[in-house]
């Protein structure tokens, strides 16, 4: 994902795990995952990837996926496989989820809640306006997935994030930390994006670590419970931190 705090964070103990291929089944323009015919899950996943969190000794783990259109539950069972995985590997380990839509679809996203990660995220990434950047998604459906963890389940903790740089306006950013906050978000990432090549959708905007300060003040008195905010933050970026 070309991630710039690879090593910031696993120097906290902390790590981010890709399971269900590399491949993604949606064309979203700002994405470096590969867009071409994805394989078969693979059963035997997530007891290596609980067996990487044990001899690493991570503290804490973020498990994400590319979208998987192509599976009937869009890749749900794996998810909740993973997390009994790593629990009975590394019963101290905080477990985060980072889940695609799951297309919306309410069974599947109740396998994951089902899971009791510690915490399950799902990003907006951008602001409804410029949603077409998303092909393949929606962005009721994604505030739907949100919603719908916290009504399976009202004591799940729920995270989104928000890329900014790309066109959006600071009233639309507000109205959407509107959205995920009615919805129950409690934590909140707001990061720059950062074209991966040029063939992908273009920056718009730098912004200055001011104005990511005043984001994050402002998100904070809205209600969010935690937020990290800066130009080099991703949704994964010392996980760990949050709700400390």
């Amino acid at each position: 994902a070309h991630c710039p705090n690879i090593s910031e964070c696993y120097g906290c103990g902390q790590a981010t795990f890709l399971i269900l291929g590399t491949i993604c089944t949606r064309m979203c323009s700002f994405c470096s995952v590969s867009k071409q015919e994805p394989l078969p899950p693979d059963p035997g996943e997530p007891g290596r990837v609980a067996e990487a969190v044990r001899r690493l000794g991570l503290r804490h783990v973020v498990v994400t996926s590319p979208t998987r259109d192509d599976l009937p539950d869009g890749g749900s069972s794996l998810y909740a496989a993973t997390v009994q995985a790593i629990r009975a590997a590394s019963s101290a380990t905080a477990v985060e989820l980072l889940i695609p839509d799951l297309g919306g679809d309410r069974p599947s996203i109740a396998t994951v809640v089902a899971a009791r990660p510690d915490i399950i995220g799902h990003n907006l990434e951008t602001v409804p306006r410029l949603y077409h950047i998303r092909a393949g998604a929606d962005y009721c459906r994604s505030l739907e997935v949100l919603r719908l963890v916290r009504e399976l389940c009202p004591s799940a903790v729920t995270k989104s994030g928000i890329m900014l740089g790309m066109g959006e306006q600071e009233d639309e950013v507000l109205r959407t930390l509107a959205d995920l906050l009615e919805a129950g978000c409690a934590y909140l990432s707001l990061g720059q994006y950062l074209a991966p090549s040029k063939r992908h959708y273009p920056v718009q905007e730098y912004l200055p670590p001011e104005v990511f300060d005043r984001y994050q003040e402002k998100a904070l008195s809205m209600g969010f419970r935690h937020v990290e905010s800066g130009p080099y933050v991703r949704s994964s970026y010392l996980a760990g931190r949050y709700g400390k």
